[in-house]
């Protein structure tokens, strides 16, 4: 084989591209391993039709692929995501020159209905913050779970930038925080008064109790003195939602969608709470519009005489 055509096998192929988007893009771990298995099962699927060069792939192939996805029971969202991938796959081996041209510039999908995501109440987040009454090394778990709930809640931040966050980012005097974010992006956020607050009173005497004189960089930790995990904050959490006596599924992640409503609610700047999230792209944040709008609507449809 050439050295020409093993240059453009799809399994090395793939290799590169994933390659160059931890190294040049800076994602997360696991934004990587989810590109790395939607490009694995279309290699998979053009494995089958016996296509091993990426210059012999066609839109037919794609469209295959794709139609695969479906029978499969993928939902419209999860094909939408995986072709997002497979066309920045291809666009990178047109810059790199490995191709003249991207099989999916023709390619496209029917365009999705924006799903709205799920938010709490003002009153649903104070039951989730208010700390269980709870007596010795309860109550130093109690003060900090609060603590994590309530600065989520303040700062929008994800679920992977609270557990790695470090004492050395947060300035309680100032009132703000530095969080490196997707692409290891730095961005400030400010705290909150209420925010602060719970923070002054875990780091007096929660903090201190959990590490039991040992020393830790990061902000919020175990009883063992070790960082919190993404898993540890959605079980804590899940239980405060069960105490609370909350119904549906309430994750991390709807906190920072809180965090957003709420603003938006209460007429914040879009660009201001695209800025405090920490996205790239200003239509990442507009959904947010459209939960606000759906609130208007609720409210003259309750409240109008004739609504």
């Amino acid at each position: 084989m050439g050295g020409e055509a093993a240059e453009r096998q799809i399994d090395g192929c793939i290799d590169r591209f994933i390659a160059y988007l931890g190294a040049e893009r800076g994602l997360s771990r696991n934004t990587l391993s989810a590109y790395g298995s939607d490009l694995a099962r279309l290699a998979d699927h053009l494995a089958r039709a016996k296509v091993r060069d990426v210059a012999a792939v066609r839109p037919s192939h794609l469209v295959s692929f794709l139609e695969a996805l479906a029978r499969r029971g993928l939902a419209a969202r999860s094909r939408a995501r995986t072709l997002a991938a497979v066309r920045m796959f291809f666009a990178f081996l047109v810059r790199e020159r490995v191709l003249e041209v991207s099989p999916t510039q023709d390619l496209h999908l029917p365009r999705l209905g924006q799903r709205l995501p799920r938010s709490l109440s003002e009153s649903d987040i104070r039951q989730l913050i208010e700390p269980a009454a709870a007596t010795g090394g309860d109550q130093a778990l109690a003060a900090r779970d609060a603590a994590m709930v309530e600065l989520v809640y303040a700062t929008g931040l994800r679920v992977s930038e609270v557990v790695s966050l470090k004492t050395s980012q947060v300035n309680l005097e100032a009132g703000f925080l530095t969080v490196v974010g997707k692409g290891r992006k730095e961005r400030a956020v400010p705290v909150g008064h209420y925010a602060c607050e719970r923070l002054l009173q875990y780091l007096g005497d929660a903090r201190p109790a959990l590490l039991g004189g040992r020393t830790s960089a990061y902000l919020f930790v175990t009883r063992r003195g070790g960082p919190m995990t993404r898993r540890a904050f959605a079980l804590l959490l899940r239980k405060r939602v069960l105490r609370a006596g909350l119904r549906g599924k309430v994750s991390p992640h709807t906190l920072r969608h809180a965090f957003a409503t709420h603003l938006v609610d209460r007429g914040a700047d879009l660009r201001a709470v695209q800025m405090m999230l920490g996205h790239a792209d200003i239509s990442t944040t507009q959904v947010y519009t459209h939960v606000a709008r759906d609130r208007l609507r609720e409210v003259h449809r309750k409240f109008h005489p004739r609504g």
